[in-house]
C-alpha cells in the first residue's frame, strides 16, 4: 500500500550575515511542479534536500547537490506488523530495514547517483550532482526495501526530472577535503549550512550552492582504523560567481607549497575560521574557473542501429559430399613415428647387448703386470676380511711394558689366552687389568722398597 502524502521540500538559503546567519526554510505541502517558478524568490539556492518518498516526482538542478533521504519511518508501514515471539507488537518497529536502489530496468544506478546506508537500523541516503547532458529524460529509480527480520519487500519509484537553469553551474569552484568527517553526516543540512556558512564568510560572494559531495573512499583512500574516532574524510565542491579569494589563494604561493611537497601543514590565515567544527586539509584544496578550462570534444564512434546488414540466405552444404580418405592422415600421424621408434630401439639393443667386449678380450688386453697387483690387491682384500672375523687374539704387546724396571724380569701377559678382548678397547687403563704389577716408587731417602 503506498501513502499519498504531499512531499516535503528543504532549501538551504544564505544570507548575508555571518557564520550563524544562515537558517532552513521549510516549504510544507507545495507540489515539487510548482516550485520552480517560485526559485526566483531566493538570492541565493545553495542545495536542494527531497525527503519526498516513493513513487514521487524530484525536480533537482542541473549542477547542484541532490540528496535523497529514504526515510525507514515511511517503509515501516508497507510491512505487515508481525510481532517477535515472546514480545509485543510496538516491538517490531524496530526492524532492521536496508534498500536497494538500481536505474529501473538496470542492475545499477546511474553514474551521477550514489546511495549510502550505514546500517540497517539507519536512513538510506541517495546523493549525487546531475550534469547537463541528463536534462529532459526522467530518471526512474526503483527502491526495494527490505525487512530483514520478516524478509519482506517492498518496492516504490522515485522519478528524478533534472531541469536546466542559466544561473548554474556557477564558474568559480572550490573542492575541500573535509578529514574529520564521514559523507553521511555532511549530507546533514545542519552540518552541510554550517560549512558553506564557514566557505561564504571567507569567500564573500554573493550567490554560493554545494556541487558534489564524494567519500574519499570512492577517491581511493583507506578504511581508517576503529580508534581515535577516525573518519573516512569527505571532499566537498562548492561553487560561486565571483573570483576566488586571497585566502583561498594563498595555497597556491612557493612557501606553503613546499610545505605541502614536505607534508607540512601550510599556513593559511583563514584555517581558524573552519577549525572549530571542519579539519580541512589545504594542501589537497582545487581551485577551478571553469571560464578558463579549455573544453574537450571527443568524438565517439557512431553506435549504429543494432542490427546486422543483410546477406541474404543461408545456404548449407549439399548432402552429396564425397568421402575422405583418411588412410594418408593416419600413415603420417601414427605409423611413421611408430616405425622411427622402432627403428631406434633396435639400434639401442644392438649398441648395448650385441657390443660387449667381454672378461677375456679385456684381459688380453691388459698388461701382465697390472693384473698381477689387481689379482695380488684382492688376495689381500680377502686375507683381511677373513682376519678381522677372528677377534679372539692377544693385545698387542707393544702397548705393555715389557719388563720390571726395578727387578729386570720379564712381565708376564695380562690377560690368558682364552680373554675375550672383542668389545675391550686398544688402550685401556692399568687400574682395569688382570695381574695388575706394582712398580715401586723411589723414597726421599734414596732408598728403594718393594
Amino acid at each position: 500500500m503506498l501513502l499519498s502524502t504531499d512531499p516535503v521540500v528543504y532549501i538551504v538559503h544564505a544570507q548575508e550575515a555571518s557564520l550563524g546567519g544562515f537558517r532552513e526554510g521549510t516549504v510544507h505541502s507545495e507540489q515539487a511542479v510548482a516550485l520552480l517558478p517560485r526559485r526566483t524568490m531566493y538570492k541565493d539556492v545553495v542545495t536542494i534536500l527531497s525527503r519526498s518518498h516513493a513513487d514521487r516526482n524530484v525536480y533537482p538542478s542541473a549542477g547542484v547537490l541532490f540528496v535523497h533521504v529514504l526515510e525507514r519511518e515511511h517503509f515501516k508501514g508497507e510491512f505487515p506488523p508481525y510481532p517477535k515471539s515472546g514480545s509485543s507488537p510496538g516491538d517490531a518497529s524496530n526492524d532492521p530495514i536496508t534498500f536497494n536502489t538500481n536505474l529501473k530496468g538496470y542492475p545499477d544506478r546511474p553514474g551521477w547517483l550514489r546511495y549510502i546506508q550505514r546500517t540497517p537500523h539507519g536512513d538510506g541516503v541517495l546523493y549525487g550532482s546531475p550534469t547537463a547532458e541528463h536534462v529532459g529524460r526522467p530518471t526512474v529509480i526503483e527502491i526495494t526495501a527490505y525487512n530483514r527480520r520478516t524478509f519482506e519487500t517492498a518496492r516504490h519509484n522515485l522519478v528524478i526530472n533534472i531541469m536546466a537553469t542559466e544561473e548554474f553551474p556557477l564558474p568559480y569552484q572550490a573542492e575541500f577535503y573535509i578529514r574529520n568527517m564521514n559523507v553521511e553526516e555532511m549530507l546533514a543540512s545542519e552540518v552541510l549550512g554550517d560549512f558553506l556558512g564557514a566557505v561564504k564568510n571567507v569567500w564573500q560572494p554573493e550567490r554560493l550552492n554545494a556541487i558534489n559531495i564524494t567519500s574519499a573512499l570512492d577517491r581511493g583512500g583507506r578504511v581508517p582504523l576503529p580508534i581515535n574516532n577516525l573518519k573516512e574524510g569527505v571532499y566537498v565542491m562548492v561553487g560561486a560567481d565571483v573570483p576566488f579569494s586571497s585566502c583561498l589563494r594563498e595555497v597556491e604561493n612557493p612557501h606553503n607549497q613546499l610545505r605541502c611537497s614536505q607534508e607540512m601543514e601550510p599556513v593559511i590565515s583563514c584555517d581558524k575560521k573552519f577549525r572549530a567544527q571542519f579539519h580541512i586539509d589545504w594542501c589537497k584544496i582545487s581551485l577551478v574557473d571553469i571560464n578558463k578550462v579549455v573544453p574537450v570534444y571527443v568524438t565517439r564512434p557512431d553506435p549504429g542501429t543494432g542490427v546486422l546488414p543483410e546477406f541474404g540466405e543461408y545456404n548449407p552444404p549439399s548432402e552429396s559430399l564425397r568421402s575422405r580418405d583418411y588412410f594418408s592422415d593416419f600413415l603420417v600421424t601414427l605409423a611413421v613415428p611408430a616405425a622411427v621408434a622402432l627403428v631406434l630401439f633396435f639400434i639401442l639393443g644392438y649398441t648395448m647387448c650385441c657390443r660387449r667386449e667381454g672378461v677375456e678380450k679385456r684381459n688380453m688386453q691388459t698388461p701382465a703386470i697390472q693384473l698381477v697387483h689387481h689379482s695380488a690387491i684382492q688376495k689381500s682384500s680377502k686375507e683381511l676380511r677373513s682376519m678381522s672375523k677372528n677377534r679372539e687374539i692377544s693385545w698387542p704387546l707393544s702397548t705393555l711394558p715389557v719388563f720390571n724396571p726395578v727387578s729386570g724380569e720379564v712381565v708376564p701377559p695380562i690377560h690368558p689366552d682364552n680373554y675375550e678382548t672383542t668389545s675391550m678397547p686398544l688402550m685401556q687403563t692399568q687400574a682395569n687389568l688382570q695381574n695388575q704389577i706394582t712398580i715401586p716408587q723411589q723414597r726421599p731417602s734414596g732408598k728403594w722398597y718393594p
